[in-house]
């Protein structure tokens, strides 16, 4: 197929959430054709499925320019740019009315299986720039198709895979065995089935984000009801405590996430949940009555609880990638370029660089990862940064490279995200000297009170 030919097809955009909606609203004003193909039964599938929790960005900041353009000719009405959306309002107020006006340019029940170029693997070099991709989709009644695209923007994100408990990556021993008693979700307590398995129950949180935040502030409130007697939750961070735990606190630019933080900190203090540091997760067990006790790398036991909530961040589907050359950090498994301006190791959420096509191209010329998908497995990403990020790549496909170039975005400041690297390694004052009649006892901490000296115990 000729370049002429190639360039008539359309884009194809993997992902009907608030990223990928934005690409397509960045496509059509551009007069480019997109194609959005959603897995999902509906447009923002993954955001509805966090319906009862609510953003700490508020209307006015995860809402696109091109997308409100877009809608403008059907009377929609921004809400008010001041307040605080769930995922359930972003959804049904903005993201399906943006699909609604894209109309049959979305599909939903639409899994894309596989991206390649036409008639080439990974391995051929000859002519490869110049064929389009071929995508490969499997419909929600069976039916397949395989599409041509001039390009391809990944905006499907990371909510598929959730990572597990595991101090080393992957799912502690026992912990499949488990999975009756393990949800890798915020519970949404307003759900009465929800509620009745957590009430009056002992629930460990695994986690040390704004999901663990949110999941420590619930069952707080929920210790706190009449319903909620004796529900008590034991925090467990693979890392010490130290002044960046809450994150940015009220010094946080987004005051909603701050508060978020202290609302964690204020369950510690209230006594409504302990603190375990320095923990990393090796084993899940079970006690007699069948509840789980979890065993951590270097032997230390925790009481038995009820219910296991790990929130450990999520990480990205490559699998449908694979005959693509893409560049990825063997870390992050985020864009090569990127991959060094976002590392939590070393960066705070809010001094990420501003960037756009420049640091989300690969090898592969005409494909993007953007949004969550372009983080990998870097915990924390604001909806700014892949507005930002789809509006930089559709002026490149478009051929604008003079405003793709033209990055403009400053992120609020915050607390260090954390992660998984050496970020993580639990302070020296955590450590123990080996000796003794056994493995040292979990150090369990109310904040504002001393903490207890390790003993073994009999």
């Amino acid at each position: 197929m000729n370049a002429t030919a190639t360039e008539q097809l359309p884009v194809v955009v993997i992902g009907a959430g608030p990223a990928g909606l934005a690409a397509a609203a960045h496509l059509a004003g551009r007069s480019i054709e997109p194609l959005v193909l959603e897995a999902g039964v509906q447009a923002g599938a993954a955001v509805r499925e966090w319906s009862h929790v609510r953003l700490f960005s508020t209307w006015g900041e995860v809402t696109d320019p091109a997308a409100e353009k877009l809608l403008a000719p059907t009377g929609w009405v921004k809400p008010d740019a001041s307040t605080y959306p769930t995922g359930g309002d972003w959804a049904e107020r903005y993201l399906q009315p943006l699909a609604d006006v894209l109309g049959d340019k979305v599909r939903v029940g639409a899994r894309v299986t596989g991206v390649s170029r036409s008639g080439r693997d990974r391995i051929v070099d000859a002519d490869r720039a110049t064929q389009p991709f071929t995508v490969y989709v499997q419909y929600a009644d069976g039916r397949e198709e395989r599409l041509l695209a001039r390009a391809v923007i990944d905006a499907s994100g990371t909510w598929s895979i959730p990572s597990p408990a595991g101090g080393d990556g992957l799912a502690a021993l026992g912990e499949r065995a488990a999975a009756d008693r393990i949800s890798y979700r915020v519970p949404d307590l307003n759900d009465a089935a929800a509620r009745s398995r957590y009430a009056g129950k002992r629930t460990a949180v695994i986690g040390s984000g704004a999901s663990a935040f949110t999941a420590l502030a619930l069952l707080a409130d929920l210790a706190k009801s009449d319903d909620g007697t004796g529900t008590h939750a034991t925090w467990i961070l693979r890392r010490g405590i130290s002044g960046s735990t809450f994150g940015g606190g009220t010094a946080d630019q987004l005051p909603a996430r701050g508060a978020l933080g202290l609302a964690a900190k204020a369950a510690v203090d209230d006594g409504h949940a302990d603190a375990v540091t320095g923990f990393r997760t090796d084993a899940f067990e079970r006690d007699d009555e069948g509840r789980l006790v979890l065993v951590a790398e270097d032997g230390r036991r925790l009481d038995a609880v009820d219910e296991v909530i790990v929130l450990t961040g999520f990480r990205p589907d490559l699998s449908f990638l694979d005959e693509l050359r893409l560049g990825l950090d063997e870390r992050l498994q985020a864009p090569v370029d990127l991959a060094p301006l976002i590392d939590p190791n070393q960066h705070s959420c809010g001094t990420v660089y501003p960037h756009g096509v420049k640091e989300l191209s690969h090898p592969e010329e005409g494909v993007y990862l953007v949004r969550m998908k372009s983080y990998g497995r870097a915990p924390t990403f604001l909806a700014l940064t892949g507005y930002e990020q789809v509006r930089s790549v559709v002026a490149a496909i478009s051929g604008d490279h003079e405003s793709a170039e033209r990055v403009e975005l400053v992120l609020p400041e915050t607390g260090v995200c954390g992660g998984a690297g050496l970020f993580d390694q639990p302070a020296a004052d955590d450590a123990t000297d080996g000796g003794g009649c056994c493995a040292p006892a979990p150090d369990l901490i109310q904040l504002g009170t001393a903490a207890p000296a390790p003993s073994c115990g009999s």
